[in-house]
């Protein structure tokens, strides 16, 4: 699917043209922000070590890798850098491979998300279409999330897809689908040699590994559900999408580089997520905000996805 095709014009096109405009430094200044939240959360507990420290360190981690892989995403849609090439490398080795995922494999998948948007053969759409669920069946999703356990069976299952040379057919596995799991695991190793040579080995499993299989599986499912549960399923991305208003506590964990603007993002998705709250604002100034689906905040989201 051409990412330059859109079927209807929510603003000018002269403003579309701008917001489309791509930026290797941007995209360099977000990758480094991204891990420079990373380093600095880690540096707070080494510094001042204590477990409310070392607790804020695990959670902006967490939060911060569901970012690296929001940055990734936009590798995929080849908006992050302007150079074709960047997008590539750094979405591949400093974004993908770090929490486990293939950039190559993820873009052909998700494009096939795009172009079928909450209809049958949307490869999202089972993850969507169970809501709304009860709360207790919810709480026990998340209490999954938080013990490792959904990042475990996650991982155990990448390994046992690439032994039989398939893709997974789970469609909650699909997003981390990869054609090599040595590829991360040896990007992962080269983060513990780091660790090790600088003498804080201890570090990588603390506040990469432990945040990834508990932290970062939590907000991921939120944001999931956030975009996508409960929505229409008529092809137009203002309805079959959905766009959550994101307080600083939120973007910090479950909304970093503007990922909540999922509506903007499905009806322009070649502007890069450092335009999306312009592009909101000028879709909100073109009078299509009572024509948007959107909620108020992730809170308000869990609510109706779990009502009772």
């Amino acid at each position: 699917m051409s990412q330059k095709t859109q079927k209807k014009s929510y603003i000018p096109k002269d403003e579309i043209k701008q917001l489309s405009q791509r930026s290797d430094l941007v995209g360099f200044l977000l990758m480094l922000h991204c891990w420079g939240v990373i380093i600095a959360a880690g540096m707070m507990f080494i510094v001042w070590p204590n477990p409310l420290t070392f607790l804020a360190a695990v959670l902006i981690i967490g939060g911060r890798q569901l970012g690296m892989a929001i940055l990734m995403h936009d590798t995929a849609h080849g908006i992050l850098f302007k150079t074709p090439g960047f997008n590539t490398f750094f979405g591949q080795i400093f974004l993908a491979f770090p929490v486990g995922t293939d950039m190559p494999v993820y873009r052909k998948y998700h494009l096939k998300h795009h172009l079928n948007t909450q209809q049958e053969n949307d490869p999202d759409l089972p993850l969507s279409a169970p809501f709304p669920i009860s709360r207790k069946s919810l709480r026990r999703k998340m209490l999954r999330d938080l013990t490792g356990m959904t990042a475990l069976k996650l991982r155990i299952g990448q390994i046992v897809m690439m032994v039989k040379n398939r893709e997974s057919t789970l469609v909650a596995d699909q997003v981390f689908n990869i054609k090599n799991v040595f590829a991360p695991y040896l990007v992962n190793f080269g983060m513990f040699a780091i660790c090790w040579a600088l003498g804080y080995w201890w570090a990588y499993f603390a506040f990469w590994m432990l945040p990834l299989f508990t932290v970062f599986q939590f907000v991921l499912r939120i944001r999931n559900i956030a975009e996508h549960a409960m929505t229409s399923h008529e092809k137009n991305p203002l309805v079959n999408a959905r766009t959550t208003k994101a307080n600083w506590v939120a973007r910090i964990f479950v909304a970093p580089y503007w990922v909540n603007y999922h509506v903007e993002h499905h009806a322009y998705m070649f502007v890069p997520c450092w335009q999306l709250k312009k592009m909101h604002a000028a879709m909100v100034r073109e009078g299509h905000l009572p024509n948007m689906e959107t909620k108020d905040s992730y809170l308000e989201v869990l609510r109706i996805a779990a009502p009772a």
